[in-house]
């Protein structure tokens, strides 16, 4: 869940929060089922992402450079660490919709209602980010 939080906020100090947050979300609950803990928790730490980042779709043309290189400390092989490096390297918008949609399975519509946004946006983007994340990953990582 902590690796969620990275990869959503794209960094240490903010994922630590995020994380934290969102485990003290589920905490407070005392309603929630044993069962749903952990996709209770998950979904809390997505939120708490969104309202720390609040992503929104940039709808340039233009990708958006990649931010400071970051220590992919939780990446075990050099595949792991150029699979991090790619999705890191995202916008804000593409690596929330990356790790929402693909990695987090959550559908379009909850997906555009978490950020604010259209499915149309939410396809696009999808389509954008696999494509960065793919070209991306066939070059070395960096920063990583």
């Amino acid at each position: 869940m902590h690796l969620l939080s990275f990869l959503l906020t794209a960094d240490h100090t903010k994922a630590d929060e995020c994380f934290v947050s969102g485990l003290e979300n589920c905490v407070k609950k005392n309603d929630v089922f044993r069962d749903w803990a952990r996709s209770w928790a998950r979904r809390s730490i997505i939120q708490t992402a969104v309202r720390m980042l609040r992503p929104r779709r940039n709808h340039s043309t233009t990708p958006v450079a990649p931010g400071d290189p970051v220590n992919c400390e939780f990446a075990r092989s050099s595949e792991a660490k150029g699979a991090f490096g790619s999705i890191l390297g995202l916008g804000d918008f593409e690596r929330f919709i990356f790790v929402m949609s693909i990695l987090e399975r959550y559908s379009d519509q909850d997906c555009s209602v978490l950020l604010d946004c259209s499915r149309q946006d939410v396809r696009e983007t999808r389509v954008q980010a696999l494509q960065q994340v793919a070209e991306s990953y066939s070059l070395p990582a960096v920063g990583c």
